[in-house]
């Protein structure tokens, strides 16, 4: 086999998506002179950040709340923070162009590789087995406040309307929540001079009755909106060590955004290096030799992955990276056998051995 060249892998920092499954065969016949081409992978650290924010705003009748319903916890301050909610870890590979490689096949042979969509050999004289993702959580916009649905408006009372007096509204108000529970407990006890004729016009009725009663008593209590905000950071290490690099920052206001951004609190990544690969040896405990003209794989090495946010590690993931390995060979002659041809399956996010077999007839 022969290396076509070489260049330094720096670290790298960039936001992407995660690829589409696809792949394509390169298969090594006369027109090729039996060769095939390929880059084994680097490895990359996709890092899905999801983040919880909280919007926290006051009610109209904030001062009342304690003296007309009992409420003594009301939101008094308008507030938004910015919690980190989960962190999920995966790697997929880049091909290294710093790792590219030729193989070259016995002649009048059809051997192939298959690549996935970024390039990278996922396996030879085989499909590619199928790969099932992790779950990602999904984005989730705010669900709509006690004061942002139409029984909010059907609560608003003209009394409530007319007085300018901040002071009357909120007394008319607390005195609509009070009649809304005498009602409510007139139907369920069968008091009520108008009962609904069966038990879905009731149930509709008791809802509109607690929908109006949330949005009055929101006036008082104040309303808190929620939602999600997921990004996914890519991480390209080197074979060093990363002390928390800042990979993004979360702010209150704009979700998940830009390491340079310091309006957000930081996210950071650290990589500890557990075990660097060594090349295979004999019997005797020689290094083995590269197989002339092998067909290149990689044997990676061992890495933990943190994460931390707030002052505190949030996720702790140990992973295999190619960067902290060796490469070595198999005999190319492996795969064209008359007899009994072989398969071989490669980790795409690192391009080590999975499995390596004859092909069952």
């Amino acid at each position: 086999m022969k290396k076509i060249f070489i260049y330094s892998a720096l670290a790298a920092l960039v936001a992407c998506p995660a690829a589409a499954q696809n792949t394509q065969r390169l298969t090594a016949n006369k027109a090729s002179e039996y060769a095939l081409i390929y880059s084994l992978p680097k490895t990359a650290l996709d890092i899905t950040l999801e983040a919880e924010l909280t919007e926290s705003t006051p009610g109209e009748f904030y001062n009342y709340a304690n003296r007309y319903l009992g409420i003594t916890d009301a939101i008094r301050k308008p507030a938004r923070t910015a919690t980190l909610r989960s962190v999920t870890l995966r790697t997929h590979g880049e091909p290294d162009e710093a790792s590219r490689w030729q193989v070259q096949f016995k002649s009048n042979s059809s051997p192939y590789i298959e690549l996935d969509s970024r390039g990278v050999p996922v396996a030879v004289n085989t499909e590619a087995p199928e790969r099932v993702a992790p779950a990602l959580p999904v984005a989730q916009p705010a669900a709509p406040t006690a004061l942002e649905t139409e029984a909010a408006r059907q609560a608003v009372t003209q009394d409530m309307t007319r007085s300018s007096s901040t002071s009357k509204r909120a007394e008319l108000a607390a005195q609509r929540v009070f009649e809304l529970r005498e009602m409510r407990s007139d139907l369920l006890s069968g008091q009520a001079e108008n009962t609904p004729p069966d038990g879905r016009a009731m149930q509709l009725v008791l809802d509109n009755i607690a929908a109006q009663e949330a949005a009055l008593t929101a006036m008082f209590a104040g309303t808190t909106k929620t939602s999600t905000a997921v990004r996914t950071i890519t991480v390209v290490p080197d074979s060093t060590e990363i002390d928390r690099m800042v990979i993004a920052r979360l702010s209150p206001v704009d979700g998940i955004v830009a390491p340079d951004d310091l309006g957000g609190a930081p996210v950071t990544l650290s990589l500890r290096i557990d075990r660097r690969a060594t090349l295979p040896v004999t019997d005797k405990g020689d290094t083995k030799r590269f197989p002339k003209g092998g067909f290149a794989y990689n044997i990676p090495g061992d890495a933990t992955v943190e994460v931390s946010y707030g002052g505190r590690v949030v996720a702790t993931v140990p992973v295999q990276l190619s960067q902290l390995g060796v490469t070595f060979g198999i005999d190319p002659d492996v795969f064209t056998d008359k007899k009994v041809p072989s398969l071989l399956e490669l980790d795409p996010a690192t391009g080590a051995i999975l499995r390596l077999a004859p092909i069952a007839k």
